[in-house]
């Protein structure tokens, strides 16, 4: 006796139901179409599973025994179907992770890289660099699966992410800057300073890197666009300006005749792993888990926003 999984879901919709046509219309079937499925299952099983009259259709007593046994087989070809599609994904997946600048910080990159190769042997990691115009490092246009970016992110609602890292906020200053010599710089100090900027496409990241919060009001001054270290390295060398900058970033930026100091008056900076909220790839919600993994050993405290 062959029953599929479509006899018994039918069978489970009109005992829900009890009306044949809500049943039909639950299915996106045709009601003589039902009925005759349902007829073809009670033939295969030898027992009616239904008492039908014109007013009223009511499980019979075979009917009721095999409601909750027709309800453990679904759910668990379900589960089964979930397990291959998963595996499916897994095997052979090639997942683009964007960032802006190299995540350093102590091996993060490795270490996480090392938990998601662990789970997803088969997958291909793809590392890739994009510009700071675009400050969802790909994740906006689709060129990246996930992407190592700092907060916030521009409509935040569309993504989910779990931070790696939080650290000061340092000022990157020309080695003879007046500021310079001291070992910390107030925010308050670098109000009526040129600050270099982020492209206006970065939106609110722009915005935080120019501390309006820490302003009290008073506008900034914007002495240059700046689309990379190197760009930014040559603009505090010319003395265009000086710029905000996670502690974690100054080797990038210090190479000569610039330095770097910790600022008071402002909030730390937040390193985020991020992802599309609607995409629920395992691979995708593997790697998520593989970061927010690490961020917890290494003592970050990885705030998670959406589900991984």
């Amino acid at each position: 006796m062959d029953v599929h999984s479509r006899d018994l879901r039918y069978f489970l919709t009109v005992a829900e139901e009890l009306h044949f046509t809500r049943a039909a219309e639950r299915l996106f079937v045709s009601q003589p179409a039902l009925s005759k499925q349902i007829r073809l299952l009670e033939k295969a099983l030898g027992a009616p599973l239904f008492v039908r009259d014109r007013r009223s259709v009511r499980l019979t007593r075979a009917g009721e025994a095999l409601v909750p046994h027709a309800r453990r087989v679904l759910e668990a070809w379900e589960e089964g179907q979930t397990a291959l599609e998963e595996a499916k994904a897994a095997e052979g997946a090639r997942l683009v992770v964007g960032m802006s600048t190299s995540p350093g910080r102590g091996g993060l990159l490795p270490a996480v890289r090392s938990r998601f190769t662990a789970a997803f042997p088969d997958a291909e990691l793809i590392l890739r660099q994009v510009g700071w115009e675009d400050a969802t490092a790909g994740l906006a246009d689709g060129g990246s699966d996930v992407a190592y970016v700092w907060l916030p992110l521009p409509e935040p609602h569309r993504y989910g992410h779990v931070v790696v890292a939080e650290e000061p906020r340092h000022v990157a200053l020309p080695a003879d800057h007046r500021l310079a010599g001291r070992d910390t710089v107030a925010m308050d100090d670098l109000l009526d300073e040129p600050f270099l900027a982020l492209p206006e496409s970065a939106g609110p990241l722009r915005e935080y890197w120019l501390a309006p919060a820490a302003r009290a009001g008073r506008p900034v001054r914007i002495g240059a666009v700046i689309h990379s270290p190197d760009e930014t390295y040559e603009a505090l060398v010319d003395g265009r300006g000086i710029c905000l900058l996670a502690a974690g970033n100054a080797p990038l930026l210090t190479r000569g005749d610039v330095v770097t100091r910790p600022v008071t008056g402002v909030s730390p900076s937040r390193l985020a792993l991020a992802w599309r909220a609607d995409d629920t790839r395992p691979p995708v919600r593997g790697y998520a888990r593989a970061a927010a993994q690490v961020a917890a050993r290494t003592e970050v405290s990885p705030r998670a926003t959406s589900a991984t």
